[in-house]
């Protein structure tokens, strides 16, 4: 049993690993609408506020729902294109009637995704948690740069910071054990800020605007509306976050030594569901299961609910006071990524893992392996690829990890389950090869 100290000092640590992508998501749906600042903030606290009951969803769970994993749920970035898209043509109301109909769907829906498991051996596995990782790489390398769109991407002094604080992150877990080694993302992240602080790359100017206390209301932006158009768009979103949650409970399966079973899968996605429904009625977001925190699960070794428990009611509690929620957004991207590498690197990691449990010298492995991979990796790094597909096919296409997670189950059946019943059917004298 973790002290409370340390549980709240290994929270916060989750926190940040997931806060830059927490935050990233209002801030561009909120400027895309021309929302007031007053309505951005209120879009912030709000989806601090639903980040930390849906994490506390899941972990702490329910018979029904919750996978009960050392998991934190944050908004999708999936969601943003399609949520400014049906703002835009109508209003936010309708988007928010959207997201609470597409989360009924979703707790509705997650008996199916569980009976698809068997379409997911440890080859597949071990591909899409590959492939999750993978996809991460290049978000931690922009933000390595200074962040994607800055004026000053690519300059030395964000190179800097970013290589000192994976150099500290690497010391610390090089020379120090127990404790001090489980927060050395945290001790990296502070230790960076302050660097970047002397080099007067750090502004407290949104701390100071932010106000003390805010309560998070329900249907902020007015009474849901609905529309059919609006509402099958983020079913096919919701579809999407419940393909890579799936991914992340098998990394977090392997990383915790868990078997995690359908039923799991099952009560996991539910309670994504019950998530996306708050995230309706509080006019927060769509939340999925966030890969960063599989990586950081992965690189302290802290595996305890706990944690995750705190950090879900640090959350909470960010959400309700908007001075400390803006603290947190003074780190600066450069030392966010320096932090990411780590962390992206060992989701990568735990799929070469997974994979090395896996007897490739067979073809058929192989194949999965290597061209899930590859289209995964290939749509990511290629988005623009899909560009001229219809609306609906870009969005789920140019998500790499739904394209490598989609090729490896097709891969699978095709070339596995497929020869299987082959095998089955060929009379006992023959074999497969003469019977095809």
């Amino acid at each position: 049993m973790l002290a409370k100290h340390k549980i709240v000092t290994l929270g916060l640590q989750h926190i940040l690993a997931m806060y830059a992508g927490a935050v990233v998501v209002p801030l561009i749906i909120g400027g895309a609408l021309n929302l007031t600042p007053t309505q951005i903030a209120y879009l912030i606290a709000a989806d601090l506020f639903t980040c930390g009951i849906a994490t506390l969803l899941q972990v702490l769970g329910t018979r029904y729902t919750g996978i009960r994993l050392p998991v934190v749920l944050g908004c999708t970035f999936t969601a943003v294109g399609p949520i400014i898209a049906i703002a835009s043509t109508s209003n936010l109301a309708t988007a928010y009637g959207a997201i609470i109909i597409s989360g009924i769907f979703v707790v509705l829906a997650a008996p199916l995704f569980g009976k698809l498991l068997r379409f997911f051996p440890t080859v597949v596995q071990g591909s899409v948690v590959t492939i999750i990782g993978l996809s991460l790489i290049p978000v931690a390398m922009n933000n390595a740069a200074g962040g994607q769109g800055m004026p000053d991407f690519g300059q030395p002094h964000n190179l800097l910071l970013a290589l000192g604080t994976l150099v500290i992150i690497l010391l610390i877990n090089r020379f120090f054990t127990g404790f001090i080694r489980a927060i050395s993302v945290l001790l990296g992240l502070i230790v960076g800020t302050v660097v970047a602080y002397m080099m007067g790359m750090v502004s407290f100017a949104s701390v100071a605007e932010a106000s003390w206390f805010s309560v998070v209301e329900p249907f902020y932006f007015g009474t849901p509306q609905f529309s059919i158009v609006a509402i099958v768009t983020m079913i096919l979103v919701n579809i999407i976050s419940m393909a890579e949650s799936t991914g992340v409970y098998f990394a977090l399966g392997k990383v915790t030594g868990t078997k995690v079973t359908d039923q799991d899968v099952v009560k996991g996605l539910r309670g994504e569901g019950v998530a996306i429904v708050l995230g309706g009625i509080f006019n927060a977001f769509p939340y999925t299961a966030f890969s960063q925190n599989v990586g950081l699960v992965s690189l302290t070794g802290i595996k305890s609910r706990d944690v995750m428990i705190g950090a879900g009611g640090i959350l909470v509690v960010l959400g309700l006071l908007p001075k400390l929620a803006a603290l947190t957004t003074v780190i600066p991207n450069a030392v966010l990524g320096g932090a990411m590498i780590a962390m992206f690197g060992m989701v990568v990691a735990s799929g070469i893992n997974i994979l090395s449990q896996v007897d490739l010298n067979k073809n058929e492995n192989l194949l999965i392996a290597a061209c899930s991979i590859a289209v995964g990796l290939g749509s990511a790094a290629v988005p623009a690829m899909f560009d001229q597909l219809p609306t609906l096919a870009k969005m789920m296409l140019q998500n790499g990890i739904v394209t490598g997670s989609m090729t490896a189950v097709i891969l699978n059946i095709l070339l596995v389950h497929t020869n299987k019943k082959a095998s089955q059917t060929a009379p006992a004298n023959v074999t497969v090869s003469e019977a095809s």
